[in-house]
């Protein structure tokens, strides 16, 4: 059995407290956002939550951390030097791998934002300049596979797509990469299925078609703020996608408390293992284990 490698997963920070903004950054969706924030979301997501939950997982000391999106609020401008500050907090751009979720694109105007600021930590290992989708990382065992679903959407829609482009050239990268050298991640923010038409990833059979034909050993997702674990059908073996509860939020209503995902991957006698514990906030905001499952 080779050593194991410790990768963990947490999504959806939602990194309070949220600025002020100008009065001119508050029209359209922006305006809904932000009276759902500051009647309702800004009670859920606390800064003290995230800090107990980031500090439990750097204490595990996880060989790498896979951050699913949703690092902001409403994109605005003055949301992504005090994001940029918490990502470099969690650990450096080789330590750490992040792919955009909706909220990172909330808007047309700063919807290249989070590509400029985050720009080493979703570089791909082979490309000279830029963060084109899909991007791959090879660390340790694992091939971390990075793609963007974040696109502009109508006020009340929190839907999610990749594109042609991007799925084709998904394709090609996984053929690319058999498991037999290498654990294969897939990370994008929105599930890969979902009952939501308003949250939907819209072309979700395209990359469900995608991962039968070419495979991979895990997808990790974010956006619903719930566990979850859905079984895809992929080449040879039904794949895990593992969802988790948003990083910095209270227990409300049906949505959990704040958690993250440990996964622990070794390879013996040609097969890859895979164990899932998650850890999450309790009441007091002390982080315990509550859950540990094989997933392959």
């Amino acid at each position: 059995m080779t050593d194991t490698f410790t990768l963990a997963h947490l999504s959806d920070p939602h990194l309070p407290p949220l600025p002020a903004a100008r009065l001119r950054e508050l029209a359209g969706k922006r305006a809904l956002g932000y009276l759902n924030w500051t009647r309702n979301r800004h009670k859920y997501h606390r800064r003290e939550v995230l800090d107990a939950l980031v500090a439990d997982m750097q204490a595990q000391r996880p060989d790498h951390i896979a951050v699913t999106g949703d690092l902001v609020n409403l994109a605005l401008e003055a949301e992504f030097i005090p994001a940029q500050a918490w990502l470099e907090s969690v650990g450096t751009p080789q330590q750490v791998t992040v792919v955009p979720g909706n909220h990172d694109a909330y808007v047309r105007a700063t919807r290249h934002h989070f590509g400029a600021t985050f720009e080493q930590y979703l570089r791909g290992d082979a490309a000279a300049d830029g963060t084109p989708f899909p991007f791959v990382r090879r660390r340790g065992p694992l091939v971390l596979i990075g793609v963007s679903s974040a696109v502009p959407t109508l006020p009340l829609m929190a839907t999610g797509r990749l594109g042609r482009a991007q799925l084709d050239a998904l394709d090609r990268e996984l053929a690319q990469l058999p498991p037999d050298e290498a654990f294969r991640v897939l990370l994008v923010h929105h599930p890969l299925y979902s009952t939501s038409r308003i949250k939907r990833l819209t072309d979700s059979k395209a990359l469900h078609a995608v991962l039968k034909r070419r495979g991979a050993e895990l997808v990790l997702h974010g956006h619903d703020h719930v566990h979850s674990t859905m079984w895809l059908e992929g080449a040879g073996r039904q794949i895990p996608a593992v969802g988790v509860p948003s990083a910095s939020a209270l227990a409300h209503r049906h949505y959990p408390a704040a958690a993250y995902n440990l996964f622990s991957i070794t390879r013996d006698g040609g097969k890859w293992h895979c164990v899932q514990t998650v850890r999450a906030v309790d009441a007091d905001f002390r982080v315990k284990q509550i859950k540990q499952a094989t997933l392959l």
